[in-house]
């Protein structure tokens, strides 16, 4: 997982509650076990018409915005079902922040174990950097995960909370499996004592 230290970016408005994520990535496009290649189908019916022809209203549709690394968004974005398709298309995209008001919780919870900083701030503060996000390509924000700001254009920093051990392992790129093989030297110290004490178990090695 690719770390995040500080993003300075496009960010891109959408101001919409309640996305869930099935608008995020719809169901048919759940077949897939693999990160990639999704990005092409995020927010599929908000970006595409039935024949397939790109929306033309549609915020990620439009430039500067197809560059666009922060989504600003209104509450519960995320909602609805836990499919962790749904930061993988994100990430596939190009976002690697979203800045809400409110969060659904296991959206929440994959962001991070997948290299996304979801940023919560107050609706009032959204809607002032929407306006920032509005100006495009002159707009752009930065989030310093590191000092836990996000700067505005005009240079005024936004201070943001993030639980500690989630922002340490946002910093070092750790997901999940990097969290265990940090650990890799004592698993094979146990499980070679585990075969010496029970010589007929099979061993398990991380290599």
């Amino acid at each position: 997982m690719d770390a995040f230290t500080s993003l300075t970016g496009i960010a891109a408005p959408l101001p919409e509650a309640n996305i869930d994520t099935d608008k995020i990535i719809p169901a048919r496009f759940l077949k897939t076990i693999k990160r990639s290649g999704l990005g092409v189908n995020a927010f599929d019916a908000m970006r595409y018409n039935e024949d397939g022809t790109e929306k033309p209203d549609f915020v990620l549709n439009r430039e500067p915005y197809r560059r666009a690394q922060i989504l600003v968004t209104y509450e519960n974005f995320g909602c609805g079902s836990s499919r962790e398709h749904a930061p993988w298309a994100l990430l596939d995209f190009g976002i690697r922040c979203v800045i809400a008001p409110s969060f659904a919780d296991i959206f929440h919870n994959n962001c991070f174990k997948n290299g996304i900083l979801p940023v919560q701030l107050p609706r009032e503060v959204c809607e002032r950097l929407m306006e920032d996000a509005r100006l495009g390509a002159n707009g752009r924000l930065t989030v310093d995960l590191e000092r836990q700001v996000v700067v505005r254009p005009d240079g005024q920093e936004i201070p943001f909370e993030v639980d500690a051990l989630r922002r340490r392992l946002l910093l070092e790129g750790l997901d999940d499996i990097g969290q265990t093989l940090q650990h890799g030297e004592a698993i094979e110290r146990f499980e070679q004592g585990r075969v010496a004490e029970r010589p007929w178990m099979p061993a398990i090695s991380l290599a």
